[in-house]
């Protein structure tokens, strides 16, 4: 057997020798016993997350032999395992026979805990399983049941006072998404095992709607919004009293965030994690310290009026003009771009450097064919930004060029 075993890993594909290797031991104890996955990696020293994915991946059909289904290895990756929601591999083996037997009509004139016996299982527990996963079947079972007069004057559904004692607490669960069936349970006073099979058995529209809402919020995470747990994706009452003092100071003031942070008595890391998770508008907001907009307020103001260059307003207030022109390409990216600029006799903002670097260029592309490429290589800039420029700038002049070009082509 452990040659075979052996040997069939050493077919697996797609699984690194080491893997293989490191996992050997521990698959022919799986294959040949049956200890469970904790004491098998417990024998070998290998980690119980590791080997289950393992034997998942790589020998599914050995997992599907220990749980009462036989196939061959090609045939078990097709066969989907847990499919039913709740409802365990090991569980299904163990009832499948039962189930058999309740969906046909050999067993028609026996009740539920009458077939539970038959097969060695517990009545009550085969209930549960037809009432959570296999509900057609007990439905199609009682119809049948009242065709042929087999009456067995059990009573059927929820009980009145059963009904009246969940009531308070399935309301709450339809009214409020957020709340937990723990935490209905909790504040309606009720034994949280029995709410949950209450809901499971009579209100499946319920839970379904509930499960669907979580999964289509699976890895979402929106401020405000429910996250795939059936929680509110927001901080907690205690971190909001925490942080509260600090936030006031850090929306109200020019404070910085470590001076905040060291005044409420709370870590600078912790503030900003906070900050960051919850309030990144106002991250954004303030993305210079405050104290720093005060700092470049008056330049700006300055700037504004026109007559001075950036370099001489910076003099001016005794600022470095590389940190001033970083501080407006990001706070003031309108008044960056006209910085430099000069208006033409028609009204355009024009850089005078790049004027007077394309202004003989232009003036040829203007009234001759002469190419771009040309016109680029004899004044020495690139021709790109050239006609780029030109576009940007001076359409009429390309379109003037673009005239000449075809009456070029139109001459014999």
């Amino acid at each position: 057997m452990r040659h075979l075993e052996e040997k069939e890993c050493n077919r697996t594909r797609g699984c690194k020798p080491e893997t293989e290797a490191k996992y050997r031991q521990a698959l022919e104890l799986y294959a040949t016993t049956g200890l469970s996955y904790v004491e098998i990696c417990r024998q070998c020293g290998i980690s119980v997350s590791g080997f289950s994915r393992y034997i998942r991946t790589y020998h599914r059909h050995l997992m599907l032999k220990r749980n009462g289904i036989t196939c061959s290895r090609e045939d078990a990756n097709r066969i989907g395992i847990g499919q039913r929601r709740g409802q365990r591999p090991e569980t299904y083996a163990k009832y499948k026979e039962a189930i058999r037997a309740c969906d046909s009509m050999e067993y028609i004139e026996c009740n539920v805990s009458q077939i539970a016996r038959e097969f060695g299982l517990s009545g009550t527990n085969l209930g549960k399983q037809l009432r959570l996963h296999y509900p057609e079947v007990l439905e199609l079972r009682e119809k049948t049941r009242q065709r042929l007069g087999l009456n067995d004057r059990l009573p059927r559904g929820t009980r009145p006072w059963c009904r009246e004692q969940y009531a308070r607490a399935v309301e709450l669960l339809r009214a409020d998404l957020y709340i937990t069936v723990q935490e209905a349970a909790d504040r309606c006073n009720v034994s949280y095992a029995g709410l949950e099979q209450h809901l499971i058995f009579y209100h499946k529209e319920l839970v379904e709607n509930r499960i669907k809402i979580r999964k289509r919020a699976v890895r979402q995470k929106y401020k405000g919004q429910i996250t795939g747990r059936g929680t509110l994706h927001a901080p907690t009452p205690e971190t909001v009293s925490k942080y509260a003092e600090a936030l006031h100071l850090y929306r109200t003031t020019s404070m910085s965030a470590r001076k905040i942070a060291r005044q409420t008595e709370v870590t600078i890391k912790g503030f900003y994690d906070y900050l960051q998770t919850w309030h990144k508008e106002l991250l954004s907001e303030r993305k210079y310290n405050p104290a720093t907009a005060g700092k470049y307020a008056d330049a700006i103001v300055r700037l504004k009026k026109g007559d001075l260059t950036t370099a001489q307003v910076a003099a001016e207030f005794g600022l470095h003009p590389e940190s001033f022109r970083q501080y407006l390409k990001v706070h003031e990216p309108e008044l960056h771009a006209k910085l430099g600029m000069k208006k033409t006799a028609d009204g355009k903002l024009v850089s005078p450097k790049s004027m007077e670097k394309y202004r003989e260029a232009i003036n040829l592309y203007r009234t001759t064919t002469e190419s771009v490429k040309s016109l680029a290589g004899k004044f020495g800039f690139n021709d790109r930004s050239f006609i780029q420029f030109v576009k940007r700038q001076f359409p009429e002049a390309h379109e003037q060029h673009l005239k000449l070009l075809q009456h070029k082509k139109k001459a014999p």
